[in-house]
């Protein structure tokens, strides 16, 4: 889908549910971002401040383009801030706190991702939002949260941080290996995202309940305790070792003839299934496969049938033929085939995003993962392009405060504003 385009046209007419929410975002990286860029996507007014200077954080990340100013706009920004405006502030101001300040009951939702205790520090906590706007629900996302002391209360963190320390990185752990860092992605980015998100909607309809505001505080390693729950749940009922050999299950990846599948075998009947589909029903009669536990004694005599299988076929036909004999697998896919896939192109799940610094398009677009929530009444897109640092600043503050040109060029003179 390229940027711009709306899908399901029939639902425009609906328009989206977070019309007229409107969001003002102290935020970097791409917990926070990732979070109101859902929330753009559902229909709110996404107003992103950000330091005069470099920006935030994430446009320094790589790989990176540049904006017509030359300025760097690095990989983590352009995935996380479609359909948003940016303002240049600098809040370790005294001016530009009470910018901020004076911004704040123009909006619903205040919302930062700083290390936990900055914004206090700042005076720009909840209680002095609340102070202004007692009806703003405030979210504060951060790797150990702001509400309760603990050991790591203003320990620094990123995604691979509260992954380590969710557990599951060890309960992964290849033997004589150590455990890899960051295997899939910012899944602790991603998830404590989606649980600010789910807070920002409940307090939304709280406050249409009871007119109140709300502090909504959420930890990365919270939300990654509860993604990887596995971790405390089977250690607790037992299972100590890594789980596809305590409850006896085939849960692996699988050569075929360009690539690999992985397949997952729980139950008895999976077994025949697979059995039968690979030209091997004998299995189903033996006795040293008549419980789970013989399929993992005997995994290698299983393995070496079922890439024996598959040896002739592709990756693609390999789960193809599993699947229709009602078995759970699924190819590996690199890069380049998830881009073409066409479950991928169907479902609207990659923007295509114009590169500024290749006019002639001779590298191709930039590719942005789509919204994943799909719903008939709400239209997908049209989408914008991410902003340039501070794009918004003078449009912003003269719409919201009124500032005119003048009290703009002193504040930008003074490095209040950029």
């Amino acid at each position: 889908m390229q940027l711009g385009d709306v899908v399901n046209g029939d639902a425009a007419p609906y328009g989206r549910p977070l019309d007229g929410v409107r969001i003002l975002a102290a935020e970097q990286m791409q917990a926070l971002p990732y979070a109101t860029q859902l929330l753009a996507r559902l229909g709110a007014d996404v107003v992103k401040v950000e330091h005069p200077g470099a920006g935030e954080s994430g446009r320094g990340s790589f790989p990176h383009m540049v904006d017509p100013e030359g300025r760097t706009v690095g990989a983590t920004f352009l995935r996380n801030n479609l359909n948003k405006r940016s303002v240049a502030i600098d809040l370790k101001r005294p001016d530009g706190r009470e910018l901020f300040l004076s911004l704040v009951p123009r909006f619903d939702v205040v919302c930062e991702n700083f290390k936990a205790g900055t914004m206090d520090r700042l005076g720009l906590g909840y209680d002095v939002i609340a102070e202004r706007h007692p009806a703003a629900i405030y979210l504060s996302l951060s790797g150990f949260g702001n509400t309760v002391e603990t050991p790591y209360r203003n320990w620094p963190a990123y995604a691979s941080i509260v992954e380590a320390m969710s557990g599951i990185y060890e309960y992964k752990r290849e033997p004589g290996r150590g455990p890899r860092a960051n295997p899939v992605g910012a899944l602790g980015d991603i998830s404590s995202a989606l649980f600010g998100t789910i807070g920002v909607l409940a307090a939304l309809r709280h406050r249409d309940r009871t007119g109140e505001g709300q502090q909504i505080d959420v930890a990365m390693l919270d939300a990654l305790v509860a993604m990887t729950d596995i971790v405390a749940n089977l250690w607790s009922m037992g299972i100590h070792g890594q789980i596809e050999d305590e409850i006896k299950a085939i849960v692996d990846s699988f050569a075929a003839g360009d690539g690999w599948f992985v397949l997952q075998c729980v139950r008895p009947q999976h077994f025949t299934a697979l059995a039968q589909v690979i030209g091997r029903p004998e299995w189903n009669d033996d006795p040293r496969f008549a419980t789970s536990a013989g399929w993992i004694d005997n995994i290698g005599e299983v393995r070496a049938a079922i890439e024996a299988w598959a040896a002739p076929m592709t990756k693609f036909e390999a789960a193809a033929a599993l699947s229709a004999a009602g078995l759970a697998a699924g190819p590996c896919l690199t890069p380049p085939e998830v881009i073409a896939d066409p479950h991928v192109a169907a479902r609207h799940m990659l923007v295509e995003t114009p590169r500024t610094d290749d006019p002639d398009g001779e590298h191709g677009p930039i590719l942005v993962p789509g919204n994943p929530v799909k719903m008939s009444k709400v239209a997908e897109g049209p989408e914008t392009r991410v902003p340039w640092l501070g794009e918004h600043t003078a449009e912003v503050l003269a719409a919201e405060l009124g500032l005119g040109d003048d009290d703009l060029a002193k504040l930008r003179a003074e490095g209040v504003i950029g």
